[in-house]
C-alpha cells in the first residue's frame, strides 16, 4: 500500500488492538488509502466492552479521552492502516459500476487468540475517494439503529456484523435539514461483498479477480483450497451460507430492506442495517424501506432475491471456474440449482420449529402455511403469536391466541389440528423447541424510534435499555415486560430510512 499521507496530529502511538492488516497488503486496485476526517467535539455514547474483550482489545483505553479520539476518527492508532475499499453493486436491480466505501474507513484487522480475523471499520468518518460528492458522514439516528439491531441479531444467533462503539460527533450533518452526526464502529469477519467481486468483473480485471477469490478462500473457506475446483467450491459455500442466513432472518420476521449485491457479504454475515425492520403484524408483502417503492425486498421476496444476488456472484466467477465458457456456465448453474433446496429446507426447518415440529412433512408445511395465511388476513403480530403458542400448549387455554384474531374461528380450528399433530408424549419437547425458536424480545421498530428520538435530545437511556433488553431475547424478564408488547396504533412505524 502506498504510504498514507496524513497530518501528524492524526497519528498517535496508542495500541487499543494488535492490528494485522492483510487486506491492505493486496494490490492498490482493491482500495484507496484514506484517513478519517476529524470532528469537532466527539463524545462516547457506548462501547461494547464484551466484544472488545473478544477482540483482545483495551476497553479502558477505548473509553478514555485518547480512545475516543480513535473511535471518532480524530486520531489513527498505532498499527492501523485506514483504507476505503472498492466495490460495485446492483442496487434495486440496476448496476452501479463504482460504489465503494463512500462514508466508511476500514481501520485495520485484528486476530484473536483463536485465530479468528476481524475487520474494524468506522462508518460516518468523512469523505473518501468513493463518496461521489457526498459528505461521508452519518446522522446520529442510523448509528444508534445499527448498534441496537446488529447486537440484537447477534443475541438472536444470526450471523451478523457487530457493534463495537457509537460516538456522537458534536457536529451537524445536512440531510433534509441539519441533524446531529455520529460515527459507528463496525466489526465484521470481513467487508468482502458480492459487489467486491463485481468491481473487478466489471473492469474485466481477471488477474485481480483471481487475487480476490484466492484471498477470500484463504480467509473464509480454507477447506476449498484442497478441492478439485476451489472457485466452484467457493461459490457453493457462499450459496449455502446465504441460503441459511436468509431463512434465519425469516424465522424471526426480519426484513433487511436493501438486499443490494453490495450489501451481501461473502462471509455470510448480515451487513448494512439501513432501512431494516422486524415485522409487527405479519404479511409476506410487508416492506418498510422508504425507497423500496416496488416491494422488491419485501419479506416474502427475500429468498428469491438471495438467489438473484448469488447468480450475479456466480457470473463474476465464470472465468475462474473453467476456461471453457460453456463448461463454466454449466458448472455454475449446477451449483446455483442447489440454492432452492438448501433455502427451502432451512426455511421449513426453522419455521416448523416455531410451531414445535422437528420433522417436516407436506402436511406439516400445509399446517404452517394455513397459520400464516390466517395471520396475514387478521393482521396478527408475528412475534407475539409464535411466542405464546408454547404457553397455550402448556396451559391448554386457547384464549391467549384466539383473542389476537379478528375472526377467532379462523384460528380455533387450526389449533385443534395442531394439538392433534403434537402427541401428548411430545408436548414437553415441542414446548422446549418453541421456546428456543421464538424470541420474547426483538428490537421493535417503535422502540428503536423512541431510542433514536431520545438520543437526538441528548438522552441515551432508552438506547442503553433497549440493548440490555434484547441481549437475552428468549427468556422472560419481569422488568422488561413492556418490551414484549406490539405497538399501539399511533406507535406503528410505517417506513424506515437508509443511513444516507
Amino acid at each position: 500500500m502506498p504510504p498514507l499521507k496524513v497530518s501528524l496530529q492524526l497519528k498517535c502511538e496508542l495500541v487499543p488492538f494488535r492490528f494485522d492488516n492483510s487486506y491492505s497488503r493486496l494490490p492498490n486496485a482493491f482500495f484507496e488509502a484514506t484517513a478519517p476526517t476529524p470532528v469537532r467535539a466527539p463524545f462516547l455514547i457506548r462501547l461494547n466492552r464484551q466484544l472488545t474483550a473478544e477482540l483482545e482489545g483495551d476497553a479502558d483505553l477505548l473509553e478514555s479521552q485518547e480512545g475516543l479520539e480513535i473511535l471518532s476518527g480524530n486520531k489513527i492508532a498505532e498499527g492501523a492502516e485506514p483504507i476505503a475499499t472498492a466495490y460495485s453493486g446492483h442496487q434495486f436491480g440496476g448496476f452501479s459500476p463504482q460504489l465503494g466505501d463512500g462514508r466508511a474507513v476500514l481501520l485495520g484487522e485484528v486476530v484473536n487468540a483463536g485465530g479468528d480475523r476481524y475487520d474494524i471499520q468506522l462508518k460516518g468518518s468523512g469523505p473518501t475517494p468513493f463518496s461521489r460528492r457526498g459528505d461521508g458522514r452519518s446522522a446520529l439516528g442510523p448509528v444508534l439503529r445499527e448498534y441496537i439491531v446488529s447486537e440484537a441479531m447477534a443475541a438472536l444467533g444470526v450471523p451478523t456484523t457487530r457493534a463495537l462503539a457509537a460516538v456522537g460527533t458534536g457536529e451537524h450533518v445536512y440531510r433534509e435539514g441539519p441533524t446531529q452526526g455520529g460515527v459507528f464502529t463496525r466489526v465484521a469477519q470481513s467487508h468482502i461483498r458480492i459487489g467486491t467481486f463485481q468491481w473487478f468483473a466489471a473492469r474485466n480485471d481477471q488477474k485481480n479477480l483471481q487475487v480476490l477469490a484466492d484471498y477470500t478462500i484463504g480467509r473464509h473457506y480454507p477447506d476449498a483450497r484442497d478441492t478439485h475446483n476451489p472457485y466452484l467450491t467457493l461459490l457453493s459455500r457462499v450459496i449455502e451460507r446465504q441460503a441459511d442466513l436468509i431463512a434465519h432472518w425469516m424465522q424471526l420476521g426480519f426484513i433487511h430492506g436493501v438486499m443490494n449485491t453490495d450489501n451481501m457479504t461473502i462471509s455470510g454475515e448480515t451487513i448494512d442495517y439501513g432501512p431494516c425492520a422486524f415485522m409487527d403484524s405479519y404479511h409476506p408483502a410487508k416492506t418498510f424501506s422508504s425507497i423500496d417503492h416496488q416491494g422488491r425486498y419485501a419479506f416474502g421476496n427475500q429468498g428469491a432475491i438471495g438467489f438473484w444476488n448469488l447468480t450475479r456472484f456466480a457470473e463474476t466467477l465464470l472465468p475462474l471456474i473453467d476456461s471453457d465458457e460453456k463448461q463454466s456456465i454449466a458448472k455454475a448453474e449446477s451449483a446455483l440449482d442447489a440454492y432452492d433446496t438448501i433455502h427451502r429446507e432451512a426455511l421449513e426447518k426453522r419455521l416448523l420449529a416455531k410451531i414445535g415440529l422437528q420433522r417436516g412433512s407436506s402436511d406439516d408445511w400445509s399446517l404452517l402455511t394455513t397459520l400464516l395465511e390466517a395471520m396475514a388476513d387478521n393482521e396478527v403480530d408475528f412475534t407475539l403469536l409464535f411466542r405464546h403458542l408454547a404457553t397455550t400448549l402448556e396451559q391448554g387455554d386457547d384464549l391467549i391466541i384466539t383473542q389476537m384474531f379478528r375472526q377467532p374461528k379462523s384460528i380455533s380450528d387450526w389449533l385443534k389440528v395442531w394439538r392433534s399433530r403434537i402427541e401428548d408424549d411430545q408436548r414437553d419437547q415441542a414446548v422446549a423447541l418453541m421456546r428456543q425458536s421464538n424470541p420474547v424480545y426483538i428490537p421493535r421498530n417503535h422502540r428503536v424510534e423512541e431510542a433514536i428520538e431520545a438520543g437526538y435530545q441528548g438522552d441515551f437511556s432508552l438506547f442503553h435499555r433497549l440493548i440490555e433488553v434484547t441481549q437475552d431475547p428468549f427468556h422472560e424478564h419481569a422488568q422488561y415486560a413492556e418490551y414484549e408488547n406490539a405497538p399501539l396504533p399511533e406507535q406503528i412505524v410505517q417506513a424506515t430510512f437508509c443511513g444516507t
